[in-house]
Order: structure tokens, then C-alpha cells, then sequence
């Protein structure tokens, strides 16, 4: 049932923290960067409102990822980047998966996608309207388009590796990635780059720019736009399936990257009132075309053609779909009576058109058209809140009482728009079958919280932090988070950190009410079989049929240990064990294959679908790893410097419980969660990963070296003898630079050097398509081989 708010956006009290953040060693992590006393000093944002928070000082792991580290690799997306840059971060690049293909999800910490939250300038940004729901990484989850952001408009990011519900809400479970925006009127650059892959093919072309103006003498604003063109890659192997068909031996299937033409512009700006008051905004824009294949149609569908008169050879359905982000923060911030305040509203959407083409609806016949618009999805988020923060001085600490109290109030609306007609006639348009009349609506909830913190420098040694938070949603009702965090520095060179926290995150509007009816490919019999599959919100008639009952939040608890260390300038290194355990995940419900009765049942109710499926609070689960990150810098003659960095992430999730499997599915000899879809979510991202960075700079030159160890992943199956397990992958990337002058650089690179691939599907269960789609999805690098680009970049 739609629940929907009455109530207009309030401003309410607010105040967020923790103490969380940097030791010198996370924020060199990622960041290939010489240990300089001023980046060791740098101030850190994220999670805490005391001023000048020192990074040495943090309590909590951060990584720190400059815009030159951001724009050092061959990859113009920013979530391609950060998978490079971050040991505990994943962003595989699926393929033949519907919209995501166009969406792809990124995981930090092997969690799932939406179980990280993402802020911009410490606001939080709204999340993608594309449910994750096929066969890949992040199945069943909606999170962040992160590549929606323009990488020329970042300065920074901040990568807060630690549980922070108690500080910012839901979804940050796994940790915060804050994206920092460039600032000021002074300077600016503008970058063109060209790329190739080994298999000349996917080509990119990218055009970016930032540069900043004066707004009177009290303000600046700064622009950024980012363009690109990347073509399709392709490693399908020959269909073989079949000698009579037209095409066979041939190359028919597209399995790859799709071909996507992003654009993004942002503006950011601020201007000063009076004295005590400052006016600020930012605004992005961003739309991404995207057009990726769907599975080869063969020119027979058993004995007969399945399409004589249009497409007598077979075909190959292309979604060609259309995302667009939006978004607009403003507020006010300043000072008055000691305390610092923050007052803002945050309007974020995004909207994803998926038209089908080179396709017919087989039900049509020869009347059938080859165009077919399929639908829309739409998430908006609207956010209020006020933060204040004050110092005060007591005898009994070393340093300031930090006390930040503030209040905020969330609406968020999702909406599913249908398609023509044509495109759900009866089986609906091959490749993806239009969102009907009865999946369509506008869904909307709100919430309100109110949040305290603390921190303090207690005494010469030890610093320490706590927050709590309330949050009542109008859906499912209340919550409450907390968090405590210490430092404790025995010298300059050794310093221990610890934290403990509760979190949630609560069931999206999209896992609630996302809701379609497609043809599906299941493994039956050993043969891929299509079905036509109805994924239904779980407060229908349709899913309570198949025993769904409404969804609860997830509740988490974070544990972390750390070691710092420091023992001379050039050396530092950090190490940090953790533990998340969240009860009442969310997964999305195995493929039920349903029974002629439970046929009859939903048919009943206008469903006529032969499998099933929805979201359900499915398993308990429990995440154990490690983040070890150093760095070394090599002071040489000449003031050249030779700089490394490692970086490494272990990481194991264990299910802790099962949730009981309803009486009705069990009747009917049904799972609700299968073994595949538990396995997914704890052995489907790499075990572990590894970097070894060096960065070398003499004179006008430079050099860039990055290797990189994907760890071992399994791709499960309901048949223990058909998982694959895959082998680790070792991946060299190059880059070269040279100044030509003050204002000019050129940069020519190789990712992935030696053309590397991952392990291929084996045969076995037929999982490969017959050797059609020789890789999986699931690797963590992708599967394109050897990419050479040059970029020339103009700064001044």
C-alpha cells in the first residue's frame, strides 16, 4: 500500500559526528602522493563537526583520494576509478544483464551496493531509480549512480571505511563515500582523451573542463563539464548452437561493455551575505545514453521461424535506454552566539526510459513493429535539515567539548511509468517486456530524525567520540542508532583506534513497490529455458499469495581495531580488523517456478506468470576482514622522488541465520532464498585484494605503476557441483607523463598491460551458452583485455 506524506519539509535540529577519521596512512592509501607534513596535517570533513579536524588525529579509517589520483588512470568514470584507487571497494562490469548494464553497482567491503552511502560536500545524494535484478553483483539493490558525478568537478574524496548509521542514517552500513567539490574562482583545466582496447574495439572519447569566475567580491562559482563517447566492446564467442540456423558459426551475440554517451555539467557556488552568514549550491546535471544488447534470437524458435518476415536470419534485441540525474542543494551556514550552523534543502532524481529496438513481439506477427518503449523508473529524494556545532571549554578535558545537535526530514518518492501497449502485449517485446498498466504507480514515504554528538581531545593522549541518532520512518516505523570511538596515541609514531557502533538500513521505496512482469532464462533440465517471471511488490495480493510479509529494516553492528603507525617521516602504515553483523538483509527472492497450482492462484489475481519472485528480510549474516594500507616515499637527488603505496582488504562474509521458509513455498517445494542467492552474497565478490603503487617523478616527467591482485570469487548455482570457483587475477597498469610546459601535460597509459583476462565459464551445466558468453560478469576487472589512451590536459 502507498504510503504518502502530508507533511511539508521541515527544518528541523541537526547535528551529526563521530570522530572518525584518517590516520596519515588511509589518506596516502589510495593516493599515490608524497608524504608531505601538510597532507599529513590535512583536515577531514567527513563524520565530524569539530573544527580543523586533524586527519593524523581521526579515530576512524579514511581514505583520501585527490583529483590527481581521481584523473590518473585510462577511465573517465568515477566508479571504474575508485574500483582502481580502493583496496576494499568492488565495481564489476556485468553484461546482458538489463539496465544493469547501464547501472552498474559498486560494493565496498563485499556488502551489498545500497548498504554504502554517498554524500556530496557532506550531502546526501539520492539514489538511482534501476533495480539491480538479475543474475549480478548487488542483486535486488538500487544505489547511487555514481558515474551520474563529473570527475573534473571533484577536488576530493573522502572514503570513511566504518559503520556511521548513528551519524547520517540509513545506508551507511558499510561505510560513507563523501565526494568534496572543487572550490573557489582561481584556476581551471580543460583534458582531452582518446582510448583503444587490445580488440580495437570500444573505443572512448572523452572532452572535460573546470574552470571558476568571481561572483562580486564576495562569492565565486566554479563549472565543470564532463563528455564522452565510448563505443561497445564485444568478447561473445560463435553461436554453435544450432547448423540449420542462418547465422550459425557466426559471431551473432554482443557480450561487453555497452555503448554509453554520458554528459554531466555541475555548478558549484557560494557567496557571502554579511559577516556572519555564507549562502552556498550546487547543481548537477547529468544524462547518460545507453544502448546494450539483450540475448541473440535465434532465426527458429523450435521448428519454426520465429520472425520469416522481419528478421529471417535472427536478431539481437538492443535496450537503448536514456538515465537522468538531477540535482540541487542549496543552504545557508554561519555563525551566531558561538555555534555554528548549517541549514540546507537537498532535491535529488533520477529518472531511466528504456526503449527496445532490432526487436519484435512475437505475439504480433508480421504486424509486429521493430521499436518499443518500455517504461520508466523514477526516484526523488527531497531532504531538510539544520546542523549546529559549538566548542566549549572545560577544566576537566585537554581540549574543546565539540557538541553538535541537529535534525533533519527526508521525502522520497518512487514511481514506475508503463509502457506501450505493444511492448507488454501478451509475451511482451523480446529482450524486455514493457512495464504494464498494473505495474505502474507513484509510491512515497518520509521520515524524520534527530541526531547528538560528541567529541573531545580528553586528555594529552586520548581523544574520543559518541553520537546518537533517532530516525522515524513513516513505513516502518522507529529506529535508533549509536556509535563510540577512541584514539589512543602512545607517542608521535604509534597510535590505537577503536569503534563500535549500531546501524540500519531501511528497505527502499524500490525493494518495496518495484514491480514487472519479463521472460526470463532459467536453467531447467539443463537446458536455458525462458519463462515469463512476475517480480511483485511484496505488499500485493500476488506476493502475499507466495507468502511475503511486509519487509523490516536492517540492523547492523560494526566493530573495528586499528593500528597506527608512523615511525619515521617518509614511512606509515596502518592496519584495521573489523566486523559487520546484519540481521534482516534484504535480498531479492530466488526464481520460484511455480507449481500448476500456484499457476492457477496468481492467475487468479490477473497474474499469469510461470515464476515468481520478491524482496524478503532473508538472512543474517556476518562480514569479518582487514585493511592494511602503508606508504613509503623515497627522497632522491635533484628533487626527483620515487613514492609507494600498498594497499590490501581481506574480507569473509558468513550466514549467521536463515529466515524460515513459508509454509505455503515449502508445500509446493519452493525456497524463498535459494542456495544461489544466499552463496551470491557471500562468495561472489573477490576474498581479497591487493596494490602495489609507484609513482615516480623527475624533472618534467613521470611515471605511474599500479599492480593489482583481484582475489579468488565463486559464481554459485543451486548445484554445489556447478559452482566455479575463479582463479585470482593479476592486473599491470602503465602510465607515462610529461609537462610540456607550465600549463601543458601529456599523458599516454596501458591499463591492464600485459591483457590480462579472468578465468573463462566452463561448459559444464551449459552456464556458458554454449561458449557464447565466455566470461562472467561477476569479475571483478571486467573481461576487455589490453586498453592503450593518451590524454592532453591544459591547466592554468
Amino acid at each position: 500500500m502507498s504510503t504518502t506524506s502530508h507533511l511539508p519539509p521541515k527544518l528541523l535540529l541537526a547535528g551529526l559526528l563521530s570522530a572518525l577519521f584518517l590516520p596519515a596512512v588511509a589518506q596516502q592509501a589510495a593516493a599515490p602522493a608524497p608524504i608531505a607534513d601538510a597532507q599529513v596535517q590535512s583536515v577531514v570533513v567527513t563524520g565530524t563537526y569539530a573544527k580543523n579536524r586533524r586527519s593524523i588525529d581521526s579515530e576512524s579509517p579514511v581514505d583520501i583520494i585527490g583529483a590527481r589520483e581521481l584523473q590518473g588512470t585510462g577511465s573517465t568514470e568515477l566508479a571504474t576509478v575508485l574500483g582502481r584507487l580502493l583496496p576494499s571497494l568492488n565495481f564489476p562490469r556485468p553484461s546482458g544483464a538489463d539496465a544493469s548494464d547501464a547501472v552498474r553497482p559498486a560494493q565496498l567491503r563485499g556488502l551489498s551496493p545500497d548498504q554504502t552511502l554517498v554524500l556530496v560536500n557532506g550531502k546526501r545524494r539520492h539514489t538511482s531509480a534501476v533495480v539491480n535484478v538479475n543474475g549480478t553483483q548487488g542483486r535486488g539493490s538500487a544505489p547511487v549512480d555514481l558515474n551520474a558525478i563529473p570527475l573534473s568537478a571533484i577536488d576530493h574524496i573522502e572514503v570513511l571505511r566504518d559503520g556511521a548509521a548513528a551519524q547520517y542514517g540509513s545506508d551507511a552500513i558499510a561505510g560513507v563515500i563523501n565526494i568534496i567539490l572543487k572550490r573557489g574562482a582561481e584556476g581551471g583545466s580543460a583534458e582531452v582523451g582518446v582510448g583503444e582496447y587490445q580488440k580495437r574495439d570500444g573505443k572512448q572519447r572523452s572532452l572535460s573542463g573546470s574552470t571558476g569566475f568571481a561572483l562580486g567580491q564576495d562569492g565565486w562559482a566554479r563549472v565543470a563539464i564532463d563528455l564522452a563517447e565510448r563505443d561497445p566492446t564485444n568478447r561473445a564467442g560463435a553461436d554453435l548452437r544450432n547448423p540449420a540456423e542462418p547465422r550459425f558459426g557466426q559471431v551473432n551475440q554482443r557480450y561487453g561493455d555497452p555503448l554509453t554517451r554520458p554528459r554531466s555539467v555541475l555548478l558549484n557556488a557560494q557567496y557571502r551575505v554579511n559577516e556572519n552568514i555564507d549562502w552556498y549550491a550546487f547543481v548537477n546535471y547529468a544524462e547518460r545514453d545507453t544502448s546494450a544488447a539483450a540475448t541473440w534470437r535465434t532465426a527458429y524458435n523450435g521448428a519454426s521461424l520465429r520472425s520469416p518476415t522481419i528478421f529471417p536470419q535472427g536478431f539481437l534485441p538492443l535496450e537503448n535506454s536514456r538515465s537522468t540525474d538531477q540535482s540541487v542543494v542549496t543552504g545557508l551556514r554561519g555563525e551566531a552566539a558561538g555555534w555554528r550552523w548549517d541549514a540546507s534543502l537537498n532535491y535529488g532524481s533520477n529518472e531511466f526510459k528504456l526503449d527496445l529496438d532490432n526487436t519484435i513481439n512475437q505475439d504480433l506477427g508480421a504486424a509486429s513493429p521493430t521499436h518499443f518503449y518500455a517504461g520508466k523508473l523514477s526516484n526523488v529524494q527531497t531532504v531538510a535539515n539544520l546542523d549546529i556545532a559549538r566548542e566549549f571549554k572545560l577544566d576537566a578535558l585537554h581540549g574543546p567539548l565539540t557538541v553538535a545537535i541537529g535534525a533533519e526530514e527526508r521525502q522520497e518518492r518512487y514511481v514506475i511509468g508503463a509502457g506501450d501497449a505493444n511492448s507488454y502485449y501478451l509475451g511482451g517485446s523480446q529482450g524486455f517486456s514493457g512495464f504494464r498498466p498494473v505495474n505502474a504507480g507513484s509510491h512515497s514515504r518520509h521520515n524524520e530524525s534527530l541526531y547528538l554528538n560528541l567529541e573531545a581531545q580528553l586528555t594529552e593522549k586520548l581523544s574520543g567520540a559518541v553520537a546518537a541518532r533517532h530516525e522515524r520512518y513513516s513505513d516502518f516505523g522507529n529506529t535508533t542508532s549509536a556509535k563510540a570511538s577512541a584514539r589512543y596515541a602512545f607517542n608521535d609514531a604509534i597510535a590505537v583506534r577503536a569503534t563500535g557502533s549500531s546501524g540500519f538500513r531501511a528497505p527502499s521505496l524500490a525493494q518495496q513497490f518495484y514491480t514487472i512482469t519479463t521472460t526470463n532464462f532459467s536453467v531447467i533440465n539443463g537446458v536455458n529455458t525462458p519463462i515469463e517471471t512476475g517480480t511483485f511488490a511484496v505488499g500485493s495480493p500476488a506476493a502475499a499469495a507466495l507468502g511475503a510479509v511486509p519487509l523490516k529494516a536492517e540492523k547492523a553492528r560494526n566493530l573495528s581495531l586499528g593500528l597506527q603507525l608512523q615511525p619515521t617521516r617518509n614511512l606509515t602504515a596502518s592496519v584495521d580488523v573489523y566486523r559487520i553483523d546484519i540481521d534482516n538483509r534484504i535480498l531479492f527472492s530466488s526464481n520460484l517456478v511455480l507449481s500448476d497450482a500456484l499457476k492457477q492462484t496468481l492467475a487468479a489475481q490477473g497474474a499469469l506468470v510461470g515464476a515468481a519472485r520478491y524482496f524478503t528480510n532473508a538472512i543474517d549474516t556476518r562480514t569479518s576482514g582487514i585493511d592494511l594500507l602503508g606508504t613509503y616515499r623515497v627522497d632522491l637527488a635533484n628533487k626527483d622522488r620515487l613514492d609507494f603505496t600498498l594497499g590490501y582488504n581481506h574480507n569473509k562474509t558468513d550466514v549467521q541465520r536463515i529466515a524460515a521458509n513459508p509454509d505455503l513455498l515449502t508445500a509446493n517445494k519452493l525456497l524463498l532464498v535459494d542456495r544461489q542467492t544466499i552463496n551470491r552474497s557471500t562468495v561472489g565478490s573477490p576474498r581479497d585484494k591487493f596494490s602495489l603503487a609507484s609513482d615516480y617523478a623527475t624533472g618534467a616527467w613521470g611515471g605511474h605503476a599500479v599492480v593489482t591482485r583481484y582475489g579468488s570469487f565463486t559464481v554459485p548455482q543451486n548445484n554445489a557441483t556447478l559452482d566455479q570457483v575463479y582463479a585470482p587475477q593479476w592486473v599491470l597498469d602503465l602510465s607515462a607523463s610529461y609537462k610540456l610546459s607550465p600549463n601543458w601535460k601529456l599523458t599516454a597509459g596501458l591499463d591492464n598491460a600485459t591483457n590480462r583476462y579472468p578465468d573463462q565459464v566452463t561448459s559444464a551445466g551449459n552456464l556458458n551458452n554454449n561458449g557464447i558468453n565466455p566470461y562472467s560478469g561477476f569479475a571483478p576487472n571486467g573481461f576487455n583485455g589490453r586498453y592503450y589512451y593518451a590524454k592532453a590536459n591544459y591547466a592554468w
